[in-house]
């Protein structure tokens, strides 16, 4: 498609919600060199001889001015994250390195890291609020992370160093999406079905049927890797899904989909990188602007964490083997039977199966559920809204107060697409702020638009010539809950400065505890009662059944633990004391934590870390230990709704959202933890919601 000319962009224009029914890949280049060249033009006139250095003068007017290239370059990385077709990846990649040159540069302006410097030492840093003085601390902080204070004759080398691992990080998402497409698995013998729901045999007939293929067709994305790992009889089958999703994107397929060697470089650059900065390692970097003071600190924490967990895990993995062997006739539990094998104990144990409950959660019943949750605990109003979307399964609402005030809205994209990266997230569109332009005066408060993304299944069939809605597993119900989480924290805050405002400024540590936090919920049984309808019968989900998951909630909690565990050590100890130019491999590194750790181990061949693309690729690098270090926090916050003996208790409610959602970044996550709290987190709470308390 041809590009928009300049002065119609669709790009440029940022006077209300992305255009996405207009924005074309041609748009991507003329419209960020602009914006990249008002952004430089803007520092030069900021940072003049002559220019004054006040809050308004200067910080003020900075944020405003970088807004727009951050607004629209996120859109552009929105669109390549879930329309990753080949036109939107080289329009992407194009740009990246051009954008990352540009961060890279703003971080190590002298002139700018000067004037921040001058306004913390001036008479009227005492005047600033609180807020503002945070801002005012945290670019500081950053500057000297992106090596503002560096001689001269190593500027360019770092700059180079951001620039390269912008790209290498994206490349190695593309790898793990091409190669994770890549794959397919045809089946023309029915009896190998066997024990798969029928929803999973329908949508993987659709698939064969859609390639132009007989029988039937399963990939590795979620929506048909999982049912094949927890329900098909077919060892082999299990087998070949297993070994081709446990070494996507490595040396087993396609040269340029490996990677193996972006693993390294990645590592050499961050390892480099952190000791320019004069830091002994990237793991030291990262956890400056965290809630953890310290490397050893998150060691300890984590495993101490696995002390606790271990008996548990113990105990799971040998009831799994026994069950093995005594009622499956499995000798040898191999990794690919794992999930097999606990489903059928689930099902022995608590006499219920996931997909018994999946049939009652079903989509429009599951989000007027969590939507009502939001509704009570936090007094506002969900209302579906219009907007151009990117893809037809798109859709859009908005979130407002009794009144009608408009808080924000969000956009949600639900199922899984050939063309979207894996996984669940969100992430913002437009950031809450405080206009100072001359739309401030139809509304002077920007209001906060997120992004929701999941990758579940889409409906599937007809009966009696009406389409069957999509029905969610527990486990995508608790997911979506978590994204919703995220988007709240983001679309509930009241602060109205943008470098501080909803997630912006927010620990990375503890920016997962408004996620985690509303997880809860998926357990209480006025929640599951009320957001759950038979797909065929339209019934609730009958208390009986719901006593059995509950009974079963903490089932094989101590291994899940573990698991995190490893992944959390391995993470941080490849960014701490390992040297990515040694001798010793990565897999070496994981190979010690499994040991130390793991009552689990995959086998040799196996190649995880060429698929951790939340360390690699997705901003978690030396920080995915914050997801066990938010849950005890998330799970402390959760008790005292327990202790108030209500979970949708309005008071606590009210509190939690302004003690917590509402302050955003704007103060440290310890002083938001406390002021609801009234105390420092204490692990108790997670120890017990995880069965993890020795009676």
């Amino acid at each position: 498609m041809t590009a928009s000319p300049l002065c119609d962009n669709p790009l440029l224009d940022l006077s209300g919600l992305p255009r996405f029914d207009a924005i074309v890949p041609s748009d991507v280049q003329p419209a960020i060199g602009k914006l990249l060249d008002d952004c430089r033009a803007l520092i030069v006139r900021l940072t003049t001889e002559g220019a004054t250095t006040t809050w308004d003068s200067f910080a003020a007017a900075l944020s405003d001015g970088l807004e727009p290239l951050s607004r629209a370059w996120g859109v552009v990385g929105h669109l390549h994250a879930v329309n990753d077709v080949p036109e939107w990846r080289e329009a992407y990649n194009r740009m990246l390195p051009e954008v990352s040159r540009f961060y890279a540069e703003l971080g190590q302006n002298l002139k700018l890291f000067a004037a921040y410097q001058a306004i913390a030492g001036s008479a009227e840093y005492a005047r600033l609020s609180p807020t503002r003085q945070r801002i005012i601390d945290n670019e500081i902080r950053d500057f000297r992370l992106a090596g503002a204070e560096l001689r001269d004759d190593q500027k360019p080398r770092f700059q180079a160093i951001a620039e390269e691992l912008s790209q290498l990080s994206a490349k190695f998402s593309e790898n793990l999406l091409d190669a994770t497409n890549a794959f397919a698995e045809l089946v023309s013998d029915e009896a190998e079905l066997a024990g798969l729901p029928d929803d999973a045999r329908q949508a993987a007939a659709e698939a064969a049927e859609k390639d132009g293929h007989d029988g039937w067709k399963f990939t590795l994305h979620m929506p048909s890797y999982l049912p094949v790992m927890q329900y098909a009889d077919s060892r082999r089958l299990r087998a070949v899904m297993y070994r081709a999703y446990a070494t996507r994107a490595a040396e087993f397929g396609a040269a340029e989909l490996d990677n193996t060697p972006l693993i390294g470089q990645i590592l050499r650059l961050r390892r480099e990188e952190a000791q320019m900065l004069g830091y002994a390692s990237f793991a030291e970097v990262s956890l400056v602007p965290k809630m953890a003071e310290s490397v050893p600190q998150v060691l300890a924490f984590l495993r101490d964490m696995a002390t606790k967990a271990r008996p548990f895990a113990e105990r799971d993995i040998a009831d799994l083997r026994a069950f093995a062997r005594s009622e499956l006739q499995l000798q040898d539990l191999e990794p690919w039977d794992v999930g097999y094998v606990s489903e059928k104990l689930l099902q022995e144990r608590y006499a219920f199966s996931e997909q018994e409950v999946k049939q009652y959660f079903t989509e429009d019943k599951v989000l007027s559920g969590l939507f009502e949750v939001v509704e009570t605990l936090f007094g506002v109003c969900l209302k579906r809204d219009n907007a151009p979307v990117w893809h037809e399964d798109v859709r859009f609402f908005r979130i407002e107060t009794p009144a009608g005030e408009l808080l924000g809205q969000f956009y949600l994209d639900l199922y899984a697409r050939e063309t979207k990266r894996g996984g669940a997230w969100m992430d913002e569109a437009i950031t809450r702020r405080r206009r100072s332009s001359a739309a401030a005066a139809t509304d002077p408060i920007q209001k906060p638009v997120a992004y929701l993304n999941c990758n579940f299944s889409r409906p599937i069939g007809n009966t009696n010539g009406q389409a069957r809605p999509a029905t969610f597993t527990h486990d995508e119900v608790i997911t979506l809950f978590h994204e919703t989480g995220h988007g709240l924290h983001h679309l509930l805050t009241r602060v109205d400065e943008l470098a501080v405002a909803g997630i912006h400024g927010v620990e990375w540590d503890a920016v997962e505890l408004p996620s985690q936090f509303m997880e809860n919920y998926c357990w209480e049984w006025s929640v599951v009662q009320g957001m759950s309808s038979h797909v065929d019968t339209g019934h609730a989900l009958p208390r009986a059944l719901f006593d059995k998951m509950l009974a079963a909630r903490n089932f094989q909690s101590g291994m899940q633990t573990l698991r995190q565990i490893e992944f959390s050590l391995f993470d941080l100890l490849l960014h701490s004391d390992f040297d990515p130019a040694g001798e010793r491999s990565v897999l070496d590194l994981l190979g010690d934590v499994r040991r130390e750790v793991a009552v689990l181990v995959p086998p040799e061949w196996h190649r995880f870390p060429n698929s951790f693309s939340h360390i690699f690729a997705g901003g978690y690098g030396a920080g995915y230990y914050s997801y066990k270090w938010a849950e005890v926090l998330s799970a402390d916050c959760y008790g005292a709704f327990e202790e108030a003996g209500d979970p949708f208790d309005q008071n606590t409610g009210q509190r939690f959202l302004s003690s917590i959602l509402s302050v955003g970044g704007s103060r440290p996550a310890i002083e938001n933890f406390r002021a609801f709290r009234g105390r420092d987190p204490q692990v108790d709470a997670l120890l017990r919601h995880s069965g993890m308390v020795s009676v």
